[in-house]
């Protein structure tokens, strides 16, 4: 049955929903041995980290997925970036938590990740497959600045010379270009960037703990000019909000600019956790905008086909315009296809 948009709150809490955060945050049921962390810098201010030993690292896609890869790696649960449109805020409820504010402030920490990853690319029955990261939530997200996980994952990858690709919207990952770059010399690693409209007004309401829009195209830029493919996921695009002409011509200029070889729209999706949190913040701030997506996320998580198919031509024809159409590719370091918006969820760090 679908859900009703107009039934749709975020859930109570004391004060303001997004901003308060208990002062002693009590251990998730679900995580029995965490160790809970809280750091006492303004980057981390209200946040909680649950530090765990995970048991395995590499996660088969599950079922018949038409995404173009087969394994994945999130060393993370839960993100601060905060997106207000997160399609992974439900997965935080498995764990006893919440998927709005406690999907944002309380993040799980897979500290033994790179051990993991070593330990099962040398299991025998590995066959080497494509790896992705970044498919739930960012690997690059503000904690990695201080658990570092990444570069002991890259440089697993890179001793196996197992073939990857990264999607972000962290500006983070240019920590890393000397260990992506001596990847790329062993195997195929793809870099992709998340950027779906460069307005800043919007982005520090609906993104609030991401980078600027245009530092991450900055980062674009310096991955380009270290001889990287880098694409770039115009996603999502907002109903309303980032869908006019005008919104679509200034950020496929951008990412022009920035040297991506390629830009792929996917309009907004809505699913459970992400569809409720997405409703509250848009009734307080463009209640204007409720009857449009009433009407257009009536049917579920997605648009109409039409509304999708109408909006990825007019970005279709922009990134023409721009050269950004897809050509041949023969640098072996760019990403796989994405896949078609059928699928987006499993790619736009939503």
């Amino acid at each position: 049955m679908a859900m009703r948009w107009d039934n749709l709150t975020a859930p109570p809490v004391e004060g303001d929903p997004e901003r308060a955060a208990p002062a002693t945050p009590p251990l998730p049921l679900a995580l029995p041995g965490a160790v809970a962390r809280t750091f006492d810098t303004p980057e981390f201010a209200g946040m909680t980290f649950y530090e765990v030993q995970a048991k395995s690292i590499l996660n088969r896609v599950p079922g018949q997925s038409r995404v173009p890869f087969e394994w994945t790696v999130n060393p993370y649960r839960g993100c601060s970036h905060a997106c207000r449109y997160c399609f992974a805020r439900n997965t935080h409820t498995y764990l006893d938590l919440d998927a709005g504010a406690d999907f944002d402030r309380k993040v799980i920490v897979k500290v033994n990740a790179g051990e993991l990853v070593r330990r099962e690319l040398a299991a025998p029955r590995w066959r080497g497959a494509h790896v992705a990261m970044g498919t739930n939530v960012d690997c690059y997200q503000r904690a990695e600045g201080r658990y570092r996980l990444m570069p002991q994952i890259i440089g697993a990858l890179r001793d196996f010379a197992n073939p990857f690709s990264i999607l972000t919207k962290g500006t983070l990952i240019l920590r890393d270009l000397p260990l992506l770059r001596e990847a790329a010399e062993v195997t195929t690693v793809g870099i992709s960037f998340s950027v779906g409209f460069v307005d800043e007004h919007l982005w520090r309401t609906v993104e609030p703990g991401t980078p600027h829009p245009r530092r991450r195209l900055d980062a674009v830029r310096a991955l380009a000019d270290a001889g990287f493919s880098v694409g770039v996921l115009m996603a999502p695009i907002l109903p309303g909000l980032s869908d006019s002409d005008e919104s679509i011509e200034a950020t496929v200029s951008a990412i022009a600019a920035a040297g991506a070889t390629s830009v792929t729209a996917l309009p907004l999706h809505l699913r459970p956790g992400a569809r409720e949190w997405y409703a509250h913040w848009l009734a307080r701030e463009h209640p204007h905008l409720v009857p449009r997506y009433r009407e257009l996320y009536r049917a579920g998580a997605y648009a109409p086909q039409t509304y999708q198919r109408e909006l990825t031509a007019r970005v279709r024809i922009a990134a023409r315009r721009h050269g950004l159409h897809r050509g041949e590719r023969g640098d072996n370091r760019s990403l796989p296809e994405p896949p078609p918006p059928s699928a987006a969820e499993q790619l736009t760090l939503l």
